[in-house]
């Protein structure tokens, strides 16, 4: 017996996001900021105290290393455009998306657009998976709902495993530096 792909691809989210959820309950302050190298992508506050996220419409090269900070603004970003884009709404803009700063108010906001994503998925029909869909690729008439969908499990994934190797890594650090 198959699974309904709707079913299927929940099922993969939702066991990206639980392998996610070891990370984001041990998360510290301290650890969204950090930056492991010279070179890094962050958030940082601007005159407003809005958080504003390090950005370059060409990537440099080499790539700066993103801070957790960086990568959760970014998670939140996608996931916000993409829950937009599943539930027929116009996505936002990127400078649109507003990090919440270091700490559990990031957890809390990231948990949200978690439900928010979860919702939007829940109100797809198989059909719907088969509308044409301009996220992340933009007007390509052979995209659709379910490549968005494929894409951010595979996009999770990816940040999940940036975001947890760095506060493994801080973590380490601060071990052999006898922190």
């Amino acid at each position: 017996m198959s699974l309904p792909r709707c079913d299927l691809l929940r099922w993969q989210f939702e066991l990206t996001w639980s392998l996610f959820e070891y990370h984001l309950e041990r998360l510290e302050p301290g650890d969204f900021l950090w930056e492991p190298a010279a070179e890094c992508w962050t958030v940082r506050q601007d005159a407003e105290g809005r958080w504003v996220p390090d950005w370059a419409e060409t990537e440099p090269d080499p790539v700066p290393v993103p801070t957790v900070g960086w990568v959760s603004w970014h998670l939140g970003w996608w996931l916000s455009v993409a829950t937009d884009q599943v539930c027929g709404r116009t996505p936002r803009e990127r400078a649109d998306i507003v990090w919440p700063g270091p700490g559990d108010s990031t957890v809390e906001w990231l948990r949200g657009l978690r439900e928010a994503w979860l919702n939007g998925l829940d109100q797809l029909t198989e059909a719907d998976l088969d509308r044409p869909s301009m996220l992340p690729w933009g007007n390509d008439p052979e995209r659709t709902v379910a490549h968005t969908v494929t894409w951010v499990n595979a996009e999770l994934m990816k940040n999940v495993a940036e975001i947890g190797q760095m506060r493994l890594l801080r973590a380490a650090s601060a071990l052999r530096a006898g922190e």
